[in-house]
């Protein structure tokens, strides 16, 4: 996500900005001239933006904070239900397998500061309290979700991948340098919130137009094959305080408000 003023996060935040989201800000500190046509053509082919792209350590990062592997990348669905609209909730084609219940573990890399597990223990609680088919525990180490600091010269608060095979994305990398230790159980916790979010299979609320909550200029991914799957029951207005939008203020506060928990138990 994004944030309102200095910082920038996947919530991604920039520097230079007025707004700041996880995708907004990356997009204005990075540019997809090092990344492959060939490439970029398979990121806009999984209904993503190539706008802002970037190689990064074992992949690519798109949208400010979604990290895509080359195996996600050479992935191909058979989902056809795409939509391209008003802001509404957006899965990916992939989720994670709960069966008749799952409960994921999550873990906080040591090098993080202690307000991260606080942060990390507020999040694991307004999902449960969701009463969903799937859960979170935190654990001391060897989580399915693992929280650790992004390397030094990340441009991003915090960034995430998709589901594979039907587990979570395994890993949250997070700029703690740049969000620092304030507010761990409200801001905090909303950022690390929509990165899980990520983890489990949510896209940004407002995909479709990145400028309803980062600010500037339209910003439309334009239609796809897969990678944008509208959620019954979510509204076909904006929606300006969703949990997934792609930006954020500084110092803000998002809990699921009622479309996020429409969305959350229509999945899960």
């Amino acid at each position: 996500m994004k944030i309102t003023r200095l910082l920038s996060a996947s919530l991604c935040f920039a520097s230079t900005l007025a707004f700041s989201s996880c995708s907004k800000e990356n997009e204005s500190v990075t540019a997809s001239n090092d990344v492959p046509q060939a490439v970029l053509g398979q990121i806009k082919q999984l209904g993503f933006t190539t706008q802002g792209a970037a190689q990064v350590e074992g992949g690519y990062l798109v949208e400010g904070d979604i990290f895509l592997t080359n195996e996600n990348l050479a992935s191909t669905s058979a989902a056809q239900l795409l939509r391209v609209g008003a802001d509404e909730q957006y899965r990916t084609t992939e989720v994670v397998s709960v069966g008749a219940g799952r409960t994921v573990s999550v873990a906080v890399s040591s090098v993080l500061p202690a307000a991260y597990v606080t942060a990390t223990d507020e999040v694991i609680r307004r999902y449960n309290a969701e009463n969903l088919l799937i859960k979170l525990v935190r654990v001391s180490s060897g989580g399915e979700i693992t929280l650790t600091e992004a390397p030094r010269n990340a441009r991003y608060l915090a960034s995430a991948g998709f589901p594979t095979g039907g587990n979570p994305f395994n890993s949250v990398k997070v700029n703690a340098r740049s969000i620092g230790t304030a507010n761990p159980a409200t801001y905090i916790a909303t950022i690390l919130a929509h990165e899980i979010g990520h983890c489990i299979g949510f896209r940004h609320t407002d995909y479709m137009d990145r400028s309803y909550s980062c600010g500037g200029s339209v910003s439309n991914e334009g239609a796809s094959t897969v990678g944008a799957v509208l959620i019954p029951g979510t509204p076909a207005t904006a929606d300006s305080n969703s949990w997934m939008l792609a930006c954020i203020g500084s110092g803000a506060n998002r809990p699921f408000n009622a479309n996020d928990r429409t969305a959350l138990s229509f999945i899960y």
